[in-house]
């Protein structure tokens, strides 16, 4: 199976997403915005290759915790996070929360994220812009950044926001 290069799991975060998560902070971004508040995570080789199965036992072990991919940035290595997104999907059903510098519509581009998507209930996309940095969004670091109801617009065809974090 597959590997992702991370650098932590957290379990039982409440700052990625709504109630209780296991997430997955990933190692590479191509993005390095200025103000990040993970810079170490730009560089891929600061982090650890695990095996997507090692990843799935620390997520399934948690029954009541969602998931949330971040990093870095989880595009980065878009066949990794499919093959453990396809997994978690189907082993658990778990909602799935995915942060991302790159925008949806260049997502919807790329064949290799794009099928990243069809695992992802929500994204938040767009760089963070430290000019734009806000202590009173939820789930988000600056303005510019969208809460992205996944589901909805590839159903859809176009960009729906999930208004409640918007």
């Amino acid at each position: 199976m597959a590997s992702i290069s991370i650098l932590d799991i957290l379990e039982d975060t409440t700052v990625d997403g709504p109630g209780f998560r296991t997430t997955v902070y990933c190692a590479g971004c191509p993005n390095c915005c200025q103000g990040c508040h993970n810079p170490q995570s730009w560089d891929i080789s600061n982090g650890r290759m695990v095996d997507v199965d090692e990843i799935l036992k620390v997520i399934l072990a948690d029954p009541f915790a969602d998931v949330t991919f971040s990093g870095g940035d989880p595009m980065f290595q878009p066949e990794g996070f499919t093959a453990l997104a396809r997994a978690v999907k189907e082993r658990s059903g778990k909602n799935i929360w995915c942060y991302t510098g790159y925008l949806f519509e260049q997502l919807l581009q790329n064949p290799r994220q794009r099928e990243l998507l069809e695992y992802i209930d929500v994204l938040v996309d767009g760089r963070f812009v430290e000019a734009l940095k806000s202590d009173v969004l939820r789930f988000r670091g600056s303005s510019n950044q969208r809460v992205i109801d996944v589901v909805k617009s590839l159903q859809q065809g176009c960009t729906v926001l999930l208004e409640a974090y918007n």
